[in-house]
């Protein structure tokens, strides 16, 4: 891999590491009912412990994308699982017409649900993660 190519990808995994645990932060504070009205009613959790857990986790893996050297192809691959398991609520939200985070249209919750996959795709690539699994086969 060229340097360049590096490059690209540790800044990537700074900025998308950094993007998840400030994320993880909002959960557990300033924007902790933005985060609750998005839970879908399909949870078995309380709406708050869902928050809460979430919030956690992003903390937990935003931290990781910055700093376990060692774990980045499984970090990789635990973040872009996240995003798929988190899936579902971007779509009960659009689903649901919950408006939240100044998602207050179809066309802006729908926007929404075409960003996903995008972010799994990049936890994969910023990681190595997807390099990684390509080699090996």
């Amino acid at each position: 891999m060229s340097s360049g190519s590096r490059t690209r990808r540790t800044i990537g995994r700074i900025v998308l590491g950094s993007f998840l645990a400030f994320a993880g932060i909002s959960h557990l504070t300033f924007a902790r009912d933005e985060f609750t009205a998005q839970v879908p009613d399909f949870v078995p959790l309380s709406e708050d412990t869902t928050v809460l857990a979430s919030g956690v986790v992003e903390i937990t893996l935003g931290t990781a994308l910055l700093f376990a050297k060692k774990k980045r192809t499984l970090v990789g691959w635990a973040v872009a699982a996240f995003f798929v398991a988190i899936f579902p609520g971007n779509i009960s939200q659009f689903v649901n017409k919950v408006d939240a985070f100044g998602l207050t249209s179809d066309t802006a919750r729908g926007v929404r649900l075409i960003f996903q996959p995008i972010l799994v795709l990049w936890a994969l690539w910023s990681t190595g993660a997807w390099h990684a699994f390509r080699t090996r086969r």
